[in-house]
This record gives structure tokens, sequence and C-alpha cells, in this order.
């Protein structure tokens, strides 16, 4: 069957290189895809917010099958275009994806129906969002409402850095509209857990929990990024956390989607912290994360394909979801200065590059036979091995034979992982 991909990055190669391995597999196209996709899949310049033009591809050429990766398409309603011209989709319906789309309506549906978060506050008016933050205790956390390309969230460790948080969101516009209403939250403090979740609406599949590292620099310092590595399994995400993970915030989630009519169908994103209270959800996303997936989807010995035509059929319970018990590091090479200002159009030059390592195009294009920077998140580098520490050795050595101008990435992606099991 012939699929039909949207999005263009590091996430989106992970899946198509998965999506290959499947025998159902026959042409893929990504649109708009990438330099380093495009050696995989048949990449179309139209955008993944094109939707009429995404439409027009998919009828002209015939496509069996349709995963819509990115947040925007999904929340603008892709899916459900798709599928009333009988294309069946991997992806949620514009009214599920609301639950990522509106940080606001996420955080009132888990108050609603009891799933444990941190206590919040949602503010359209500036003046009273700023009365409630002088009375706040510190740390103070900010979220910009709608969608901010992984940058709507800020950590204010004074009462000056909450109050210029809220005047870039709600006043300067620094997200567009995505800003006008803020949710004002308290602080939690415990290891982070990202975990990816197929599910029909009706069950679920959890594919093993990762550790993002989404601050630019060492020792999760800076500004947050789209994601600067990932590692997984998370050590954290225990037997007993997984249990209490799944009784608490899997099922009854899936469960109060489906009482607000918007059952969800894809891959739903839990961005977990474990407190010294248990595990709360810091955020939901409604589809695939990234770098995750690129740490994650290495482990799948299932067929992805499979699994995304169970979710949409929803047979999902009858499906063979598998996972590897071994250990998986995706370390990102970016481009220096981001997630500020950077240059693209430097040429990227692979030297005598292991053989055992995969690599995931985020911000690349190809001209002239030559591969050049396109993006702040450059490439992701992946290695499986037995174990983590040997992951994490195996992606940093490989990014020794990857050279462009003003490379960058960070040096203590899976630290904190390996202390864990140390």
């Amino acid at each position: 069957m012939d699929i039909l991909v949207i999005g263009g990055g590091g996430r989106e190669h992970a899946i198509i290189k998965k999506l290959k391995q499947s025998p159902l597999c026959g042409k893929i196209y990504a649109l708009p895809g990438n330099g380093g996709i495009a050696e995989d899949a048949v990449c179309v310049p139209i955008a993944a917010t094109d939707i009429a033009g995404i439409k027009a591809f998919a009828s002209e050429n015939h496509v069996d099958f349709a995963a819509v990766i990115p947040d925007d398409p999904l929340a603008m309603g892709l899916t459900d275009e798709l599928r009333a011209m009988g294309i069946p989709c991997f992806g949620p319906s514009k009214a599920a994806a609301i639950i990522e789309s509106s940080k606001a309506f996420s955080k009132e549906l888990m108050k609603r129906y009891g799933i444990p978060t941190a206590p919040f506050e949602t503010f359209s008016d500036y003046d009273e969002a700023v009365k409630h933050l002088e009375n706040h205790s510190l740390p103070v956390v900010i979220k910009a409402d709608g969608l901010a390309l992984g940058k709507g969230v800020i950590i204010a460790n004074t009462l000056d850095e909450a109050k210029a948080a809220v005047k870039n969101m709600m006043l300067d516009g620094a997200f567009g509209h995505s800003g006008d209403r803020v949710v004002i939250e308290d602080f939690l403090v415990g290891p982070e857990i990202s975990l990816l979740v197929f599910t029909d609406g009706k069950s679920a599949a959890l594919m093993p929990a990762s550790m993002d590292h989404k601050r630019i620099g060492d020792g999760d310092t800076g500004k947050n990024t789209g994601g600067m590595g990932a590692v997984a399994p998370n050590p954290y995400f225990t037997d007993e956390v997984r249990a209490e993970t799944t009784e608490n915030i899997i099922i009854p989630t899936l469960e109060a989607m489906k009482k607000e009519g918007r059952t969800f169908k894809g891959c739903l994103y839990f961005g977990l912290m474990l407190t010294k209270n248990g595990v709360k959800v810091i955020e939901y996303n409604c589809r695939f994360g990234d770098p995750e997936t690129q740490a994650v989807l290495p482990l799948m010995e299932s067929d992805l394909l499979e699994t995304m035509l169970a979710v949409e059929e929803e047979r999902l319970c009858k499906a063979e979801v598998r996972f590897s018990d071994k250990f998986s590091c995706c370390l990102v090479l970016a481009s220096g200065g981001y997630p500020e200002k950077y240059e693209k159009g430097k040429e990227i030059i692979f030297d005598n590059f292991p053989g055992n390592i995969e690599v995931f195009h985020a911000g690349t294009r190809q001209e002239n036979g030559k591969m050049l920077t396109n993006g702040g998140r450059v490439l992701g580098l992946n290695a499986v091995r037995d174990t983590l520490r040997e992951a994490v050795a195996a992606c940093y050595e490989a990014a020794e034979h990857v050279s462009f101008e003003n490379k960058y990435m960070r040096n203590d992606i899976g630290k904190l992982a390996l202390e864990a099991i140390d």
C-alpha cells in the first residue's frame, strides 16, 4: 500500500525508516520531507499545513493510507479531511488533538476527571495573571495555551522572570494567538518521564518510556528546545510506576476523552513527572514526541504499519506490539545558536561514519549533490546496544565522524539515566 507521511523532521524520518520495514509498505510519499528523508521516500514540497495541497496530492496519487505526524496539521483537522475522502489515517481528529492544542483544555480535563497534575489557574487577562503571580510561590511554570513549537513553557525562578514571560506571551505576541491565554501552575520536582502510547480509543499499547533532554545546555541549563537527545528505556519507569501510570493516568485519560466526545486514536504522548506524591502529568501531546521517537522506534520489533492500521481500525487489542529489551540513545546535532538565531546552508560531512549507527535527518536539504544544514536541529544519531552506557558511548563516538560549521551538541545525554542505573 502507498503511504503518505506528513512532516519533515527527525521524528518523521524515524517513522519512515520503520514503515519501510513492513511487507505491507509500498511507495512512501513525505510531505514535505527533507534532504535525508529523500533517500527513503519520495519528498514532495508541500507544507504540512497546506491542507488543500495535501488533499489534492493524496487524491491524484491514490494514496492508501496517511500518517499525520506534526501537531499543527492535526490541530487543523487534516485527518478529518482525509478520512472524509475515504483515506484511512493514523492520527487523532481535530476534536481529540485539542488535548495538545489547548493547554487550558487539557488542564481542565485533568481537573474534571481527577487525573493527577500540578495545581493551576488559567488567565486571558494580563493584569489578572500578573496579580496572581505576585502571590504565587517560586519557581512557577507559565505556559502559552496554544501550540508553540515546544517552546511555550517557561520556568520562572523570580517574580521578574515570571512577569516578563507573561508579558512576552500575552502582550508581545511571542507565540501569536497561542499566547492570548496562559496557564500558570505550580512547579513540580522529580525525574521526568516521556511516554508514547498507541491507542485506538479503547485500548492502549505502551512504548518503552524515554528520558528527553529539553534544555540547550549541559546540566539542563539554558533555554527550552525541541529536545537535544533522548534515551530509552527510562530507568525511573519501573514496573510499579508503570502500573500506577496505567491505572491513574492512561486509562482515565482515554475514558475522559471518550466521555467528552473526543475519542483519541493515534499516538498519545504523556509528559510525566515522578514526584514524592506519585506520578503526575506535566503535559499531553497528540502525536509522537521528538526526539523521543528517534530513541524509541529503533527498539520496535513488530510491524509499525500494521500497528497504525490496527489503531485506525480499532483492533489494537488484537495486534502484536513488541519492543526489544535493549537500550537506545539519540544524540541531536544542532546548529550553533539554536534555539534562537542560527545559520543554514552549512555542508554536512560524514567521514568514516560507523555503519551500526542510524542517522535521522531533522533539518537538512540536498543541493548540487551536497547535504546542507537547514534547521536548528540538524541530525539525530541513534545507537541501540545491550547496555545504556554502550549506546551513549556509541553515539558520542559517531558524532566525531560528522562535521559541519558551528556544530553543537550537549555532552551529557543519558547522564541522569546512567546515574539512576548505577
